[in-house]
């Protein structure tokens, strides 16, 4: 899977390293292939904050030589090198072209227009491969979540609730 680019960060595919390196400990740097070669990327400890209770079950359905978690990128910054958050789909494309996706950021880079640059790549490339609907969902008590996919040209397309997060704002990108 190839890396994405935005203006000021790099999306770089999930890889069996980090997620080895981050379940044995938190505040690291690793070696990391990017579009300009091999680089070290600093992983703060607080990254990748939700997602990690999911890295063991990530890692587990990596099978034999499978480097990478499909669909799921890192976003880092492509001026200090540093992990800001990690994004991707949660599933697969279903019958009617529509992909879901999810993401988050470290409590330090939220609020500086990261996630909204993040989301719009990884939503350019998936209509690139012919997703013809992204979709994702927001806790209501999240506006900012909200706001960013907005920002990306989501529109709000209904409610819903789930055990963990209560009601839901469900969004839609064609």
């Amino acid at each position: 899977m190839p890396a994405l680019l935005s203006p000021r960060l790099l999306l770089l595919p999930l890889r069996r390293a980090v997620l080895e390196r981050r379940l044995s400990g938190a505040g690291f740097s690793l070696p990391l292939p990017t579009p300009g070669g091999p680089q070290s990327v600093y992983f703060p400890p607080e990254w990748p904050g939700d997602p990690l209770p999911l890295f063991p079950v990530l890692l587990a359905e990596l099978v034999g030589a499978q480097d990478e978690v499909d669909g799921t990128f890192v976003l880092v910054h492509r001026g200090h090198l540093s992990a800001l958050g990690q994004l991707g789909v949660k599933g697969g494309v279903n019958g009617q072209g529509e992909q879901e996706i999810g993401y988050g950021l470290t409590p330090e880079a939220r609020g500086r227009g990261y996630a909204t640059e993040g989301v719009g790549a990884l939503v350019t490339h998936l209509h690139g491969t012919g997703v013809t609907t992204v979709t994702a969902q927001t806790a209501i008590t999240n506006p900012a979540s909200g706001r960013v996919l907005q920002r990306t040209g989501f529109r709000l397309v209904g409610t819903a609730h789930s055990e963990q997060d209560g009601p839901l704002n469900l969004w839609a990108h064609t």
